[in-house]
């Protein structure tokens, strides 16, 4: 029995699709290691308009991915990592300062499957859409050329990822020699 259940949990780590090419949700993603988390986080010219409140970005990646990169620097095949976006409140219970998360409002994946995905370097990307508060059981790949991938493929500071803002995650990268100095410094002022 253990070895059945060892086996689920370890499927469930990894990226699965469906025979449509779709990517599952994984059920336990929030279980996974957290690796950051930003406030108001913008890549391109989505800034929010004057006085909309800010939005959390939350990281966590699949542990066996995080196990490794800790080894080698790089992101091992079958890595997953998900960008949980939710809103924020200032006001509340006994919070009268600062911001605190509130509900999610965006999930969004980013793949690496180098046989699926050789056109993109073995990356891509996919967006649940969210209805009543819960996230679709799948995610479409968004098609090569897109704007995430383009971004990240220009200034990810690791493989395609934004390693930058995994202030954890730097040192590691350093001292492996996959760190991209050029990469990580772009669009800094």
């Amino acid at each position: 029995m253990t070895v059945i259940l060892a086996a689920a949990l370890a499927a469930a780590d990894r990226a699965e699709f469906t025979k449509q090419g779709e990517l599952l949700l994984p059920p336990h993603y929030r279980e996974w290691v957290f690796l950051s988390s930003g406030l108001g986080m913008t890549y391109g010219p989505n800034a929010p308009a004057p006085g909309t409140p800010l939005r959390f970005d939350n990281v966590f990646v699949n542990p066996p991915a995080y196990r490794e990169f800790l080894k080698t620097g790089q992101w091992p095949e079958g890595t997953i990592l998900l960008l949980e976006i939710r809103a924020s409140q200032t006001k509340g219970s006994i919070n009268q300062h600062g911001q605190f998360q509130t509900g999610a409002v965006a999930l969004e994946a980013h793949v690496k499957d180098t046989r699926r995905f050789p056109k993109t370097k073995g990356w891509a990307f996919a967006g649940f859409e969210e209805k009543d508060g819960r996230f679709a059981a799948t995610a479409k790949v968004i098609p090569p050329g897109n704007r995430c991938e383009e971004c990240h493929s220009q200034k990810g500071a690791v493989d395609a990822t934004f390693v930058q803002f995994y202030p954890e995650l730097i040192p590691v990268a350093k001292k492996q020699g996959t760190w991209n100095e050029a990469n990580s410094a772009a669009g800094r002022h």
